[in-house]
């Protein structure tokens, strides 16, 4: 299964859609929170990913009682005052430290709320298997004419009610302040306080200091995640040159199981996840479809939970990134040249790269050099496939359907988990049209 929307051209849903939206509110904490008036550290894996992640979730239409439909704008700013206490530093605003870092300033001033309207019955929009920025834009506050990322408070939230009844709840939230699990753990958080709940299943951890570089910084291993590539296959044309397409391809556990046998084939594997063997498939697809020269270097980045890696294991319920880009490298003759079998190995590989020490280490790398991760010739996996952001039931039930937005970059693919036991992995990229082209044919293939 394929769906399939251009970042360019007719723009029927936007259109469709008309979202009128009313003037912002801030919605603070409930109570004062204590550490008004301070910094807040972010830690070094909380630096390198400073983007805006966008996420809407669909509800249908309450019935009376809690939430219903003239209340439901109600419940969710009153839920969030009350959870921003537990989470004061979403309350604040990002500035730079001393140190020429990323930081909260602790304002206390709360976090943009506002109320729309769509002139559609929440049908009308599809069923967010893919990114369409032009449509489910409307559905996500940005702030006008801010034009950095400390113009842009590190959350916001809109409530949109259809003319059917139904709603959304659209989140633009900064990844500086957590990484997927956090963000996750703090809607079920506020959708708790939503429920009249007076504790959290899983209470944040606030103090991220416990990820602090060491002094003095100690670098071991080489951070080739950090290495910029020359691009001498002529992608900045390419993609210049013609319409990105956004495209979802549906991978249910029949299929997957047919990859995870491709990444298995010839031995050369006795194991490995569906994370390794997809990652693997794609990584090599998206090469082969991009028609990179055989000498282009190529890399894989990817994220890798460090929470239970990390010595001592990281608190449950840490409100950060726990988060670690661990990375392949191989030139596109070498990767297209080999099977599934030898990506999806080197994929193996850089899981298991990621120790503490490896941890350690990234953490040291950047406070020696301030450097970012480079994107340039670069592909970058992230997954959403065991994070549980259907659950986030506000007391009108579970939501009907929940996805991004937009990919933060060219660069970026999402798996997604899909279908009613999440088994199924949606994979979400953007191509240029002729590489989308080449893409699906390869899909087709599996």
């Amino acid at each position: 299964m394929v769906a399939e929307a251009k970042q360019k051209g007719v723009a029927s849903k936007a259109q469709l859609m008309s979202v009128q939206r009313g003037e912002p509110t801030l919605v603070p904490p409930a109570e004062a929170t204590p550490t008004t008036g301070e910094q807040y550290y972010l830690s070094n894996l909380d630096q390198n990913i400073a983007v805006i992640v966008q996420t809407v979730y669909c509800f249908k239409r309450p019935s009376s009682g809690h939430g219903h439909e003239g209340a439901v704008a109600d419940v969710l700013r009153a839920a969030l005052s009350r959870v921003l206490v537990h989470y004061h530093p979403l309350a604040g605003r990002l500035g730079i430290s001393p140190e020429m870092k990323l930081t909260v300033e602790c304002t206390g001033e709360g976090a943009p709320f506002v109320e729309a309207d769509a002139a559609c019955d929440l049908a009308d929009i599809g069923d967010l298997s893919t990114p369409d920025p032009t449509a489910l834009g409307q559905l996500v506050y940005s702030v006008p004419g801010a034009k950095n990322i400390l113009e842009m408070p590190p959350i916001t939230a809109q409530v949109t009610k259809f003319k059917c009844g139904g709603f959304s709840l659209g989140l633009a939230m900064n990844h500086c302040m957590f990484d997927g699990l956090g963000a996750m753990e703090f809607v079920n958080s506020w959708a708790e306080m939503a429920r009249g709940a007076t504790e959290f299943t899983v209470p944040p951890f606030v103090d991220r200091t416990l990820l602090r570089a060491r002094d003095p910084p100690s670098i071991s291993f080489p951070h080739r995640e950090f290495e910029e590539i020359a691009d001498v296959s002529g992608m900045a044309a390419l993609y210049g040159g013609q319409e990105l397409v956004y495209r979802s391809f549906s991978f249910d556990p029949d299929r997957l199981e047919r990859v995870r046998a491709l990444a298995l084939a010839g031995g050369g594997l006795e194991r490995c996840t569906t994370f390794e063997a997809l990652s693997g498939l794609v990584w090599r697809a998206r090469t082969a479809a991009l028609g990179l020269a055989p000498e282009q270097q190529t890399k894989l980045l990817f994220a890798v939970d460090g929470r239970r890696r990390f010595v001592p294991p990281l608190p449950k319920g840490y409100f950060g990134n726990g988060i670690v880009l661990t990375n392949a490298l191989a030139t596109a003759g070498d990767l297209l040249a080999a099977p599934v079998s030898r990506a999806a190995g080197m994929v193996q590989d850089a899981v298991r790269m990621v120790t503490d020490e490896y941890m350690r280490s990234a953490v040291d790398y950047f406070e020696a050099t301030r450097a970012r991760p480079s994107l340039a010739s670069t592909l970058l996996i992230t997954t959403w496939s065991r994070l549980a952001f259907d659950g986030a039931d506000f007391g009108w039930g579970e939501p009907v359907m929940s996805g991004p937005v937009m990919l933060p970059e060219k660069e970026v693919i999402l798996f997604l988990a899909h279908g009613k036991e999440r088994k199924s992995i949606n994979v979400l990229l953007g191509l240029p049209t002729s590489a989308m082209d080449a893409f699906k044919d390869l899909m087709d293939e599996i």
